[in-house]
């Protein structure tokens, strides 16, 4: 009975098509001649690209496929006449952006395409893009893709949308781009990729024949439209909208007879062909009867169809939305989760349906949901709050901003709350590491420079309102440069966090311990007294504590250690200016604490200030003296054993208009400590190459040389080199008669460095000379690397020579290491006719000193 019922309704169903078909005939050579008589066929050029089941060029060279056969089926009913196309699909995009092509199928909607394209107002198709992959291959969800190799058509929505999904999950995959799903099949097949991105239509019709396996990544919902170029064409798109707006509404009409076509197996007939019409005949007489009932039954299948469409669609939808969602009724048990919620739960959703919360979190976390949510069901409030969430074991945590709606029935009664969570965690981890970069000290933990600076500031505005007692201390590490030079960063390192640990055990809670940078430490202590005897007395007390706990030895690996510090200690009252000035205090207090020995405690003082005042001072009338040409070069001679004259020395010397003749050392040490160093040795090497210059013209003086001292913020200068070569050329000075006197200490520091630079001035022509020798670090490994000319004995040996046989033995080391390395060795501090000989019969043939001359604004040769 029921076979035949299934026949019955099958004729039937043919012959009311049949019938209809017959009617159809009958009225269209009248109609098609009329609009034949009204308009010529327009010709519409489609592009084609092979993508089955949806488009590809059929036998007849017309488009064949899905989206294909209901173009061709619109064409005949607005007598388009339709010339196929083919080419591949950027190159179809391509073509239709340039003209050469009027429409284009199986395009899916993005606005950027919209800035190019124009687009019908219907889709055309729902499809959705999924991952299949080779057979052996372990693809089960996103996290799988990790390091896997995956075809995507190249520009492709596929491709762009996988990537910006790959890289919101953290996931580095390799997309290897391929002209066509065809040739994507066919790698994935043959070993060469792991799997392939395809729509749902192509992908499930040809991945069997490929050997190659669906797996559960779906993504990208796409709705595909015909498109044509920007502007153009608007009467195609108009008429394609209305014909799939009335054939969408109907189960046989063109676009339903192509998707059953092309993705469903056809039922072969039981009937002969010769019967039709009999049938149609009998089936037109019952079709009468039946009308109405069929009429309704299509209603009926519409709206289920539509509805099935639509929460397949909602699902897919909301299944591929980066968020969690889900449905609680009033008792608060899931009615709904998306695959999301399944996920972070590791369960399906028939485990996690008509559950509580109780059964995934822990119990402070099931209290604060059910405030959130009653919140909703009772009140019907809108939450959107941030939530901590941990697992039932309270092992996993993390952080959300939900936003929870209430539900309502038609009468307006609360039955559910909709609730949708966005997990923060690594965004909330990602805040809390650049807070802890911005305000605190990666090595020790401490607040960095920035937050103590905050702090200060703050206690600076409350001390008006509430009076206390504060002080701020400024603590750095005596000689830490050696430890780090002697014993490595590492060991230098080691020791700041043992610094860190002690101190932090002699100061309260509420007073802050911060790193300033380098060797630097602030200690800001609050809540002293308000008499300022007393709160210095609680200042000593704590920082006496400090010193004497850092003096204890400290252990750097397998070595012993000693170590101390510096303190100096500022009082903060509301009487303080600023918070810089309050900086100011405790700095110039430390060093004054560093220059009485080290090891030491001092407070700022008036004093102090009239110092730091008056270095303010010179500091503006170095910067004016330098602007007005105030600086002068004195010249004292250097001669051999013989008496004559080599050459000089330049010694700057300021022309004060108010102190006179300024020596070196009143102002030196400032302009390096403000900077001004660097333009005045500027000045001095192009003043001495200007006299070298004015020398060239005679002899004797056209062999001389001019030694120019080099500071050490000028050698470090990237372009130091550039510079010589700068002034030398604008000159016109001989290189060889230059020479430049660096120290020792600035040897220390990036020796590859310093040797490259050292021997780009030689290459230069340039001499160099190595002033002060014997007080500073050069080892005799050193030395050799080092494109040296000459070695300049430190006075202070050549003062006490003739008294401290020690001295006498340092010089005779320093001329024999000067011989073994072929360098000269030049003496300088020779006052007396006895140290030059003595210098002699050491080895040492070159002087400098009072002896010979002082020095002078105008150079001239030794006169003994």
């Amino acid at each position: 009975m029921w076979s035949t019922d299934l026949k019955f309704g099958h004729l039937h169903g043919r012959m009311r098509l049949c019938w209809l078909v017959w009617l159809w005939l009958c009225t269209l050579p009248v109609s098609a001649l009329a609009e034949h008589a009204i308009a010529p066929t327009p010709v519409v050029r489609v592009g084609v690209y092979t993508n089955m089941p949806k488009i590809l060029m059929g036998q007849d060279g017309q488009p064949s496929g899905i989206l294909g056969d209901v173009l061709v089926a619109i064409a005949k009913l607005e007598h388009w006449q339709l010339v196929a196309v083919p080419c591949e699909w950027q190159a179809c995009l391509n073509a239709l952006q340039n003209g050469q092509i009027d429409l284009m199928p199986d395009v899916a909607f993005t606005e950027q395409r919209a800035e190019v394209f124009d687009f019908h107002t219907t889709p055309a198709l729902l499809s959705w893009s999924q991952i299949y992959k080779r057979k052996g291959v372990s693809i089960r969800a996103i996290p799988d893709l990790k390091d896997q190799r995956i075809a995507v058509v190249s520009g492709s929505i596929q491709a762009s949308f996988l990537a910006t999904m790959l890289s919101s999950f953290g996931i580095t995959a390799q997309l290897v781009p391929v002209d066509s799903f065809e040739q994507g099949f066919e790698r994935v097949a043959h070993g060469k990729l792991d799997a392939v991105a395809a729509n749902r239509f192509f992908g499930d019709l040809h991945a069997p024949s490929y050997q190659l396996e669906a797996t559960a990544i779906v993504f990208q919902p796409a709705q595909l439209f015909y498109a044509t170029a920007k502007g153009k064409h608007p009467e195609l798109l108009t008429a394609i909208d209305r014909h799939l707006d009335q054939w969408q509404l109907q189960s046989d009409s063109p676009s339903g007879q192509a998707l059953r076509r092309w993705l469903q197996k056809s039922i072969p007939s039981v009937i002969p062909p010769m019967m039709w019409w009999g049938l149609a005949v009998l089936l037109g007489l019952l079709g009468l009867v039946s009308l109405v009932n069929l009429w309704l039954r299509r209603q009926v299948t519409l709206k289920t169809q539509h509805l099935q469409a639509s929460e397949t669609r909602l699902n897919i939808i909301l299944n591929s939305v980066d968020a969690f969602i889900y449905i609680k009724d009033r008792q608060l048990r899931y009615q709904y989760a998306n695959s999301k919620v399944c996920e972070l739960f590791g369960r399906p959703l028939d485990q996690v349906m008509n559950q509580t919360d109780e059964v995934f979190f822990d119990a402070v976390t099931v209290a604060k949901l059910r405030i959130n949510d009653l919140r909703v069901i009772e009140r019907g409030e809108r939450v959107e709050e941030e939530e901590v969430n941990r697992s039932s074991d309270g092992l996993v945590e993390h952080s959300y901003v939900s936003v929870k709606l209430p539900l309502r029935d038609a009468e307006g009664h609360i039955y559910a709350l909709c609730g949708i969570s966005t997990d923060i965690t690594k965004r909330k981890q990602a805040e809390e590491v650049i807070h802890q970069l911005a305000f605190y000290d990666p090595l020790t933990g401490l607040p960095n420079r920035r937050l103590l600076q905050d702090r200060v500031q703050q206690l600076l505005m409350t001390l008006a309102r509430t009076p206390q007692g504060a002080a701020l201390m400024f603590i750095d590490v005596d000689n830490f440069k050696d430890i780090n030079d002697t014993l490595g960063h590492d060991m230098g390192d080691a020791l700041l966090r043992q610094i860190t640990q002690r101190m932090s055990e002699c100061i309260r809670a509420q007073d802050t311990l911060a790193r300033q940078g380098g060797d630097e430490f602030v200690v800001m202590l609050v809540d002293l007294s308000v008499q300022p005897d007393v709160a210095a007395s609680e200042a000593q007390r704590v920082a006496q504590k400090i010193l004497a706990r850092l003096n204890v030895p400290y252990t750097l690996g397998n070595l012993q250690h000693q170590a101390s510090v510096s303190i100096g200690v500022a009082l903060v009252d509301a009487e303080n200016p600023s918070r810089e000035e309050l900086f100011k205090q405790a700095d110039l207090a430390m060093y004054q604490a560093k220059a009485a020995g080290r090891n030491a405690l001092r407070f700022f003082n008036p004093s102090m200030q009239a110092k730091v005042m008056a270095r303010t001072t010179l500091e503006a009338d170095l910067r004016w003296a330098l602007e007005h040409d105030e600086f002068v070069l004195y010249y004292q001679p250097q001669v051999n054993a013989q008496g004559q004259t080599l050459g000089f020395e330049a010694l700057v010397r300021w022309q004060h208009p108010m102190r006179g003749l300024v020596p070196p050392g009143e102002f030196i040490a400032t302009a390096e400590s403000c900077g001004l160093i660097v333009p005045l040795g500027r000045w001095i090497l192009h003043t001495a190459c200007q006299q070298l210059v004015a020398w060239a013209s005679q002899a004797p003086q056209d062999q001389w040389t001019i030694a120019v001292n080099v500071s050490a913020q000028q050698f470090r200068q990237t372009d130091f080199v550039a510079q010589v070569q700068k002034v030398l050329q604008k000159t016109g000075a001989h290189p060889a008669r230059l020479e430049l006197e660096l120290t020792e200490s600035q040897l220390v520091d990036d020796i590859p460095s310093v040797i490259d630079k050292m021997g780009a001035l030689r290459d230069l022509g340039v001499r160099l000379s190595l002033d002060d020798f014997g007080t500073g670090y050069s080892s005799l490994a050193m030395l050799k690397r080092l494109p040296l000319n000459q070695l300049k004995i430190d006075q202070a040996f050549v003062r006490d020579m003739l008294k401290d046989p020690q001295d006498a033995a340092i010089i005779r080391a320093i001329v024999t290491m000067g011989e073994s390395l072929s360098l000269d060795v030049i003496a300088e501090g020779v006052e007396l006719t006895a140290q030059r000989d003595a210098l002699l019969s050491l080895g040492c043939r070159y002087y400098q000193g009072y002896l010979f001359g002082r020095p002078t604004a105008q150079p001239t040769p030794c006169q003994m």
